[in-house]
């Protein structure tokens, strides 16, 4: 029963708003010296956890590195190349996006970019600074770009990581088919997914098209 006392550890520390990675820390120390573990093997344990799970938590290594790169101006970088580019627009630089992050999940690099390492910090404001040069933008117009920029971002890496035949879809869909009878190799699936990934790209495409179309007419009308 003692060895439960790590739950209410947990429970007590969480109720007393104490720091959430001390309280499961000490919580652990707490299960493991009741359970008769010396400080050695408790700290072994916590060594194995993390090493078990390193390509999980090191993710999150990414995200002070991006804090501190955004401290020091890294969007106002960015949105400073764009507006220097001579007819450079929204659906220009995010049709490029789309097919940069399509392609290289097609390899397998779906870790390369993503929402919080790249378009918060890098696309969304390039995106933004080229539609200030098409139009005088209002809050709605900013709000649109920044989520055009997030969905072009889901696209490419939805429907271009399927053709990666080492992809947990691809594999769970084999599994799926072969219990049904249907025997199919991951790599004629992701065949198979090539013609929906250009489907997505032209569809998606002729979205960012028209967001430009729209942001032109509006500079017109002004």
């Amino acid at each position: 029963m003692w060895v439960l006392s790590g739950i209410a550890v947990m429970v007590l520390g969480f109720v007393l708003r104490f720091n959430p990675l001390l309280v499961v820390v000490a919580a652990a120390a707490v299960t493991g010296i009741t359970a008769g573990l010396d400080l050695h093997a408790i700290v072994s344990a916590f060594g194995k956890a993390f090493n078990d799970t390193r390509y999980v938590t090191v993710v999150w290594i990414v995200l002070p590195v991006i804090g501190l790169l955004e401290a020091y101006g890294l969007q106002e970088r960015a949105r400073g190349l764009i507006a220097s580019l001579k007819g450079a627009t929204t659906g220009r630089l995010l049709t490029g996006y789309l097919l940069i992050r399509q392609i290289s999940s097609a390899l397998g690099l779906t870790s390369v970019a993503g929402h919080a390492q790249t378009v918060r910090p890098l696309v969304a404001p390039m995106a933004e600074a080229a539609a200030e040069g098409q139009t005088e933008l209002t809050e709605d117009d900013r709000d649109q770009v920044k989520a055009m920029s997030a969905a072009t971002d889901n696209v490419g890496l939805f429907f271009g990581e399927d053709i990666f035949i080492a992809i947990g879809s691809i594999l769970l869909m084999v599994g799926f088919l072969e219990q049904q009878g249907i025997i199919l190799s991951p790599f004629q699936l992701s065949v198979w997914a090539i013609p929906t990934a250009i489907a997505a790209f032209l569809i998606h495409g002729f979205r960012l098209w028209r967001l430009d179309r729209r942001l032109g007419r509006k500079e017109a009308d002004q």
